[in-house]
């Protein structure tokens, strides 16, 4: 594998990329891979704060405690940290590049997802069923990126 660490981003980082990061954590462990995985956001507004309580929640009926996770800032220093950027929108993949640089290896979390869903919603402002969701997307996606990381096409 040439991808060995990887940085899910979200805006927040309180809801959809923490999430990502446990998932991928989860996931890692049961496959027995050896990535690094963590998260960050593109607004700086909820550094050092743990997940939204109901990401948190949704998280723990799947088994997977993000807990102690706590939002990071996504800065050009994450450069030198990671191999790979997931962005869960197009917004924030614009962002990244901004920040990052346009040389920086940024994909979209759901283009390693099978259904026609191109983005990763922001369940902030919604109900459950929200964050239901995310979780099931974010689960086929991290799924997904990591059988392409393994085959090495990324």
């Amino acid at each position: 594998m040439s991808i060995r660490s990887i940085c899910f981003v979200c805006l927040g980082n309180i809801c959809r990329s923490p999430l990502a990061e446990g998932v991928a954590r989860h996931v890692i462990e049961s496959r027995g891979l050896d990535l690094v995985v963590a998260s960050a956001g593109t607004g700086d507004w909820h550094v050092g704060e743990p997940p939204d309580r109901r990401m948190q929640e949704t998280a723990k009926r799947f088994g997977i405690d993000i807990s102690r996770q706590r939002a990071d800032n996504v800065t050009p220093n994450h450069v030198r940290r990671f191999d790979l950027f997931v962005a869960m929108d197009d917004s924030n993949r614009r962002n990244m590049q901004a920040i990052l640089g346009r040389n920086t290896k940024i994909v979209r979390l759901l283009d390693y997802h099978p259904g026609p869903e191109s983005e990763v919603p922001d369940p902030y402002y919604g109900g459950p069923e929200g964050f239901d969701l995310v979780y099931r997307l974010v689960w086929s996606g991290v799924s997904g990126l990591l059988d392409a990381i393994v085959a090495e096409k990324i």
